[in-house]
């Protein structure tokens, strides 16, 4: 049975969509802790992260990197933080998340609460940075 984000992938079940390339997508997180929490994932189903294939896990390291890169000129930050959980849905992803003090990473933290319109300016103003 597909994961919930290869339903994301498929646009089955929609998303707040930052970046895409053959590989790899990257989107907004719902219940986010910061404004720009963005997941990437390997278009390839992979359920641990460590399971990727090498060559696929480090283009997906430079995606990631691309993408914070985007995040970090939205949202004037420190750092863009990036950690892998895995436990929420069995298919690899990356958190990435502005961060300017340690608190910021805190998953045991209430997330934020945005509307769909916030989420889609956010995931726009990301997509269109230089």
């Amino acid at each position: 049975m597909a994961s919930i984000f290869t339903k994301i992938i498929n646009r089955e079940i929609p998303a707040h969509i930052v970046a895409e390339n053959d590989q790899f997508f990257a989107f907004l997180d719902i219940s986010p802790l910061q404004k720009g929490h963005t997941l990437v994932i390997p278009k390839k189903e992979v359920d641990y992260i460590f399971d990727v294939e090498d060559e696929l896990l480090g283009e997906m390291m430079v995606f990631s990197k691309q993408v914070a890169q985007k995040i970090k000129k939205v949202f004037p930050c420190d750092r863009i933080g990036i950690t892998v959980i895995g436990l929420e849905v069995p298919h690899a992803h990356i958190h990435l998340v502005p961060i300017s003090q340690m608190a910021d990473m805190n998953f045991a933290k209430e997330k934020m609460t945005l509307s769909q319109e916030e989420l889609a300016d956010i995931a726009k103003a990301i997509r269109e940075a230089d």
